[in-house]
């Protein structure tokens, strides 16, 4: 009795991680949950055909049988797809359109890029007393903050020396148009503004510097407060950088959707003509689609995040995309830190746990009313590479579609 359980006890301990219990968005999955049965595919089978039975198995699943998949897995090492369900139907792509924008932004813009808030004043200088304009030219950084703010009224105390301010602290907001919304979004959903000139991401900048010019000493003798632009005369105080990584980081990690939209902004401004407006963004994401072979008037873009109900992609765009980063080291260099990790950090952070995706699946996620989507890259058991795209529509139960992700993802990496 005491070998015997000795034994038991022994062959416990040799379990892989991944085949026990973990939790995931308060549901708990089993071993049966998050893997393929591997006796039912044959052990003789070379690759892809052993992943390819995998997959073939999920396809049985209950939740095909009253919602839409599509589903695109791509061999990067061999450099041909090994499956495909259903990956030219176009569906909603809910947040894992911010990879379409991250991609076509680090095409266009390159991993350099950086955002700008700046400070310019014009007017006369009497000791310590300044009268004329304070300008603050928007750059729409979502990141802007009370300590950047801090900073831009530090320098105008202690770098010009302004202790009095006569006349007017001036918004500059024509970078973009004056749409504080993007195009398909309801009504009813957290919807972030889309102002140039953001701190805390609210658009109420102008008034929250005039408060942080008072509450360090700085006199307002009959301050306005206006929009305007900046003179050509003017000259710089001080600026606000943000480089294009932190931009991603949040964007990717944390499905942050004013951080996408703030990119998206920065790629609709690279096209040349302001006030920069979506349809500019819009005309570069088409142009990357027709260069990677797709034909682009076959889907519908309509902003940064995927908010919008009006986005319609396929699973065959965003792994031609995702191929398409893959192969250029200049754009996959400044993506891939910045998708979250199976198991360890973002909108991943307890998915896959104790499996062998975990550490290994690097991918966006996207959840709306009805649509869950999970894009990005992963390594399989004999090294290869591998990206994918798996849309699930009509899946009112995210639970149960978030778990046929995770066990395809497992199916990737078994």
């Amino acid at each position: 009795m005491k070998k015997t359980v000795l034994l038991i006890l022994s062959l416990f301990l040799q379990m892989p991680l991944w085949a026990q219990i973990y939790e995931e968005d308060e549901a708990l999955y089993s071993e049966e949950d998050t893997t393929v049965v591997a006796d039912s595919v044959p052990a003789d089978l070379s690759w892809p055909m052993n992943v390819q039975a995998r997959l073939d198995r999920l396809m049985k699943s209950t939740l095909l049988e009253t919602t839409q998949l599509g589903l695109m897995v791509w061999d990067l090492t061999d450099d041909l797809p090994i499956y495909q369900h259903n990956h030219q139907q176009l569906m909603r792509p809910a947040s894992t359109m911010k990879l379409v924008t991250a991609i076509t932004a680090l095409q266009q813009l390159q991993g350099n890029y950086k955002l700008y808030t700046s400070l310019y004043m014009k007017g006369r200088h009497e000791g310590r007393t300044f009268t004329g304009n304070i300008y603050v030219k928007g750059g729409m950084d979502p990141a802007f903050d009370i300590s950047d703010l801090r900073d831009f009224v530090y320098q105008l105390q202690h770098g010009v020396g302004v202790d009095t301010l006569r006349g007017c602290i001036v918004a500059d907001v024509s970078m973009k148009d004056t749409l504080k919304w993007g195009e398909g979004w309801c009504w009813d959903d957290k919807n972030p503004i889309l102002s140039p000139l953001l701190i805390g991401k609210k658009a109420n900048f102008v008034e929250r510097f005039a408060n942080e010019l008072a509450r360090n000493g700085v006199v307002l003798d009959n301050v306005m407060q206006s929009t305007g632009y900046v003179p050509s005369d003017a000259y710089n105080v001080a600026t606000c950088e943000r480089s294009i990584d932190e931009v991603l980081l949040r964007m990717l990690k944390e499905s942050d959707n004013l951080y996408a939209e703030a990119l998206y902004y920065q790629l609709a401004a690279s096209y040349g003509s302001q006030p920069a407006r979506a349809i500019h963004a819009r005309t570069l994401e088409k142009q990357l689609v027709n260069h990677l072979g797709l034909y682009a008037d076959d889907y519908r873009f309509a902003d940064g995040s995927g908010l919008s109900l009006y986005n319609y992609v396929s699973p065959e765009l965003e792994v031609a995309l995702l191929r398409h980063a893959w192969l250029e080291p200049a754009i996959y260099a400044h993506l891939l830190p910045a998708l979250p990790i199976a198991g360890e950090d973002g909108t991943l952070k307890k998915r896959m746990l104790k499996t062998p995706a975990q550490g290994n699946v690097r991918a966006k996620t996207g959840t709306l009313t009805g649509i869950i989507s999970l894009a990005g890259y992963c390594t399989a058991a004999n090294g290869h590479q591998l990206c994918f795209c798996i849309i699930n529509q009509g899946a009112l139960h995210a639970t149960e579609a978030r778990r046929f992700q995770d066990r395809v993802c497992v199916a990737l990496c078994q």
